[in-house]
């Protein structure tokens, strides 16, 4: 008898709490269902299937075989060595431009802060196929490409900025130098607004410059910043792969084969699906590690 009261009593207490809350539970089932199938299973499927010399039809085990072939791959350390000179290329680059660009926009009105922002953000709006075409256009070899024909102001001659080796993965890099400051620029001017102005305004009680605002109080406030930029930007050049594929298709010679795109080949040109995604799990504890060094080392002296 004890049992069965104490039985109703659980049950009544599990109907209260649906209740009360099983509506919570129904919003929260749906991203889960959808994380589970579209990302966690093909994340385990690739796992495992790195270990293997996949088949649509039948797989065979092959071990740790696919990781051995990524390690001695010359055409794998090439990519790596072509995918760390963008990064170093670029993102550092790419966010003092940022920085400076935010730090001049703030100085204006709202009006003309809302006209800049938008213009620098509208590439980013563009298609990445619309933007790689308007690039194709500048990057022309004959006289007639934008860039041939300004450089030929100054007595040089036209340059096949694409086609050569020595200036295929600089042509793709100075590509992010005039159009990806978008959204660094929109998180720097939030972060520049949330900064109080009576820190500036005691700063102009003891005459401080204008060098000295920004080294004493600008730059130590957008730290946190600046990291989350250094962070994403360095993940995001490591995943690099749609200016490659459209611009130059990885060659020539290979010059300008990132890593991502070295995968793309292997899973969809050579249908290599296990070394594509042993190659991918690589990528990602190299995204990893050098994730968390930046956290340590660049992030040990910023306040949240």
């Amino acid at each position: 008898m004890e049992n069965t009261t104490k039985l109703n009593r659980d049950s009544g207490k599990i109907k209260r709490f649906l209740t009360d809350y099983g509506w919570c539970y129904i919003f929260i089932a749906l991203p889960v269902i959808l994380f589970t199938c579209f990302t966690l299973y093909p994340l385990i499927r690739s796992f495992v299937m790195s270990f293997q010399e996949y088949n649509v039809l039948h797989s065979t085990w092959v071990g740790l075989h696919n990781y051995k072939q990524v390690f001695n791959s010359s055409l794998f350390r090439r990519s790596l060595i072509n995918t760390l000179i963008y990064t170093v290329g670029t993102v550092p680059i790419n966010v003092l431009l940022s920085l400076v660009i935010s730090v001049l926009i703030f100085q204006l009105n709202k009006k003309s802060q809302t006209f800049f922002k938008a213009v620098f953000y509208l590439p980013a709006v563009a298609s990445g196929v619309t933007m790689s075409l308007v690039w194709l256009c500048m990057y022309d070899p004959m006289p007639e490409g934008l860039i041939n024909r300004f450089i030929s102001w100054f007595g040089f001659t036209n340059v096949n900025w694409l086609g050569q080796k020595s200036t295929a993965l600089f042509s793709l890099m100075f590509m992010t130098y005039l159009g990806g400051h978008g959204s660094g620029i929109i998180l720097y001017l939030a972060s520049l607004g949330g900064i109080p102005k009576t820190i500036y305004e005691a700063a102009d009680i003891d005459a401080a410059g204008a060098w000295s605002k920004f080294k004493n109080i600008t730059w130590p406030l957008l730290k946190p910043t600046t990291l989350y930029m250094f962070v994403t930007g360095i993940i995001g050049s490591f995943q690099v792969f749609m200016n490659a594929y459209l611009m130059t298709g990885g060659g020539p010679d290979h010059a300008t084969t990132t890593i991502a795109l070295l995968i793309y080949d292997h899973a969809f040109s050579y249908f290599e699906f296990g070394m594509a995604a042993a190659e991918s799990f690589v990528l990602a504890v190299i995204i990893v590690a050098i994730s968390v060094l930046q956290f340590k080392y660049l992030g040990s002296d910023v306040e949240y």
